[in-house]
């Protein structure tokens, strides 16, 4: 019965986009590449589930081999599971690396930890616990990173300004209370490995050295509690750290672990011998290589012949140039400003340099950086570096200096009903950010006009987005014209966010941050590569309420989308498959993810269609069964679909987490600061 109601609802349904389809509406998408290499997971005897688990959030089949001499080209599994022991490991060599990938994964519940030997014959390195509630993220994430599915540092690099917040904690775990907080206005974490205190060292070892164990351990926590890339370094005695300088080759076996571990950044200090920077530039995959130079003389002058010297020999291997002086003058912020300037000016916009004074006569040139500036928090036990700064202070640093102007931003619609509002004005004062935040009902046709084309307007959030098609606002990112809604309106100057409200020179761009909250929790517990190529489905009530999935959705190279509710007519429409019967519901196979955006008294339309493609092993291998589900219903339901989702064998998500995600992406446009989704789900109260 409840297959009929569907079907009857179905009827002025619409579209269904297929993975052979080219669209100018999506043209300009770059869809995740297939994984280039078979992944293979090595594992320890009684630790075989891994293996479906590497396979399951891949989107690919599995198989296991008890010799990878005995694995040919012609297996079309992309993950293979290999039992590690004392026998087999022998074995464990690939004759061409770039068609294979060989990742050591141990679980720690029992104190146990790799042996050196296996972790050496093998790329990287997995470090888990199954105690763990984030254990599943925290090995998407890390797939994601090695496998090049996810690049953080691409996105940072369109940034205007980029930070990062030291942990100098002995122990994360004491971190871990107010690492939300501590981590807002921040885009990386940096965990300080000279500063972690082993509560066990090795007999025999530096008191002042962690233990590999500990550190495994010590990063592996920090992951899980934490989205932000993290930014591994092991400073030496001589910069202010704790890692004795007699023995480079210690940097190089903790760097490099570091990199087996998938660590997005890897401080690596100059004055190594130039043969272990090399290396460690060979090996990075896809870590950052981020070269630093301390200087703490006091006498260390950027004018000198030795500044751009100091630059170009970091430049050989690194992607991103730190470099950092003891100052005692204030003129010498400015002379910083100029060997900057003059760097850019000889190597163009790469490599990035990050290049701050220190103390407080240098505070200046942190306020005036704008790579990685390192950043510290109150609720922090120590300072990393002498004159460091917190945002809020670099922040009211840049208003005084007329460098981060008061910008009126709006809340346009009825965000009076919704905390989103509110919370953005916690996070201006967290950050101490001049701006004001002002929330208005939309009015009769043209209030908006009104409102935009003041001359102190900063931007906007617009909830329920306006049309891409609309007159008032002269430019129009891609995403939101082929959506064809606009939901964040940002102030802009050029190629970059506004910097001084004169109107002569302000350009107003229109934005859609909604699809890429719906794609960032949809590759929470799965690369974004599983979705390509596979059948979507989804439900709702217009096409406006489905276009942004739709171009989410697209933008992961799904291939046939299936519709249910809505007729489709703009850019988004061609090609897209209706469901009109019950016949056409069972002719798709399985779903890899259905998505429902159908009004509250409809939501139980979805259930008969969860229970019908409900996951079984019986009826699909356990890497191509449908997946995820993600109900983007606002208000009271009918119904639990939710519920059902996860009974029936779906990885299921709310509207909770597509605003939270939506609402990290709606910061950085209007304001380019970084507030961590974990922080916005804690200040929220989890209500929107």
């Amino acid at each position: 019965m409840g297959m009929t109601l569907l079907a009857d609802a179905a009827t002025s349904s619409l579209t269904a986009l297929k993975g052979s389809t080219t669209s100018s509406a999506f043209s300009s998408l770059t869809v995740p590449p297939e994984p280039a290499r078979t992944v293979v997971t090595v594992y320890s005897p009684g630790q075989e589930a891994i293996v479906q688990v590497v396979a399951d959030i891949l989107g690919k089949p599995w198989t296991t081999e008890t010799s990878l001499s005995t694995f040919g080209p012609g297996s079309n599994a992309v993950v293979v599971g290999f039992l590690a022991t004392e026998d087999s490991i022998a074995s464990l060599q690939v004759d061409d690396p770039a068609s294979c990938i060989l990742v050591n994964t141990h679980c720690v519940d029992d104190g146990s930890f790799p042996d050196d030997a296996l972790t050496e014959r093998c790329h990287y390195e997995f470090l888990y616990s199954l105690r763990s509630p984030f254990f599943r993220r925290d090995l998407t994430r890390f797939l994601s990173l090695i496998l090049g599915q996810t690049r953080p540092h691409e996105d940072l690099k369109t940034k205007n300004r980029t930070n990062f917040i030291s942990t100098t904690f002995p122990d994360v775990h004491a971190a871990l209370p107010n690492l939300d907080i501590l981590s807002v206005g921040s885009d990386a974490v940096e965990i300080r490995v000279d500063l972690l205190v082993d509560p066990e060292p090795p007999q025999g070892a530096e008191v002042s050295v962690p233990s590999l164990r500990y550190v495994g351990q010590q990063l592996m926590l920090l992951r899980q509690h934490t989205e932000l890339p993290i930014i591994f370094t092991t400073r030496c005695t001589k910069e202010n750290g704790k890692f004795p300088m007699d023995d480079p080759m210690l940097f190089y076996k903790y760097l490099r672990r570091a990199i087996q571990w998938g660590v997005e950044y890897i401080d690596v200090e100059l004055w190594l011998p130039e043969d272990i920077r090399r290396r460690l530039s060979e090996v990075k995959g896809n870590s950052i290589i981020m070269s630093a130079f301390h200087d703490f003389s006091g006498t260390w002058k950027w004018t000198s012949p030795e500044a751009p010297r100091i630059f170009a020999e970091s430049a050989k291997y690194a992607d991103i140039v730190k470099m950092i002086a003891m100052v005692t003058t204030i003129e010498a912020n400015y002379e910083l400003e100029y060997f900057r300037s003059t760097i850019k000016g000889t190597y163009g916009p790469y490599p990035l340099l990050s290049a701050v004074n220190m103390g407080q006569l240098g505070q200046l040139s942190r306020a005036l950086n704008t790579v990685f500036s390192p950043i510290t928090h109150p609720l922090l036990p120590m300072i990393a570096a002498p004159g460091q700064l917190t945002a809020a202070e670099i922040n009211e640093a840049l208003h005084i200096m007329g460098q981060l102007p008061k910008r009126d931003l709006y809340a346009i619609g009825s965000f009076r009903s919704t905390p989103q509002s509110m919370f953005m004005e916690k996070c201006f004062n967290e950050l101490s950010l001049p701006h004001t935040l002002t929330s208005i009902d939309r009015g009769p046709t043209g209030s908006i006009e009104r409102v935009i084309t003041q001359p102190s307007f900063g931007g906007a959030s617009v909830h329920p987005p306006i049309a891409s098609g609309t007159s008032s606002i002269p430019a129009i990112s891609e995403a939101a014209q082929a959506i064809g809604l606009v939901d964040t309106i940002v102030a802009m100057r050029g190629s970059s966010r506004l910097q001084q409200p004169a109107p002569p020179q302000q350009q107003l761009m229109g934005e859609n941050a909604t699809w890429k909250g719906i794609r960032a929790t949809l590759t929470r517990d799965y690369v974004p590569s599983a979705y390509r190529g596979r059948a979507a489905i989804i439900l709702a009530g217009s096409e406006s309420e489905a276009s942004a999935t739709i171009f989410a959705l697209r933008s992961l190279g799904v291939g046939a989308i299936h519709t249910v509710g809505f007729r489709a007519r703009g850019p988004l429409a061609e090609g897209l498959e209706p469901f009109t019967s019950i016949q056409s519901v069972k002719m798709v196979e399985q779903p890899f993810v259905m998505v429902s955006a159908l009004p509250p008294e409809k939501s139980l339309l979805v259930q008969p269609l969860l229970r019908h493609y409900r996951t079984s092993g019986r009826t699909s291998p356990p890497s191509t069964r449908g997946k995820v589900y993600l109900d983007l219903t606002r208000g009271e339901r009918t119904g639990d679909p939710v519920g059902v989702a996860v009974r029936a064998g779906w990885t299921a998500y709310g509207i909770e987490d597509v605003d939270a995600w939506t609402t990290v992406e709606t910061l950085r446009l209007l304001v380019g600061q970084n507030v961590p989704f974990d922080f916005v789900r804690m200040a929220s109260g989890r209500v929107f």
